[in-house]
């Protein structure tokens, strides 16, 4: 299995490439038209959550 994910967020037009493995991120240069259809494209991901800001995540505030 490829520990790689290709992220979009909301309302950006922007898409970041994130190994895993590697520790990176990167912007994603050549995009498809994937986003148009307005639908999340959601395969081998079992959990993803939008956050304010990193700190969230280490103050425990995903913990609740």
């Amino acid at each position: 299995m490829t520990n790689a994910v290709v992220l979009g967020l909301e309302g950006k037009t922007d898409l970041w490439l994130v190994d895993f493995d590697a520790g990176t991120v990167a912007p994603v240069e050549h995009t498809s038209d994937f986003r148009k259809s307005g639908k999340p494209m959601i395969k081998g991901i079992d959990l993803a959550v939008a956050i304010n800001s990193a700190p969230d995540v280490g103050s425990g505030f995903m913990d609740k």
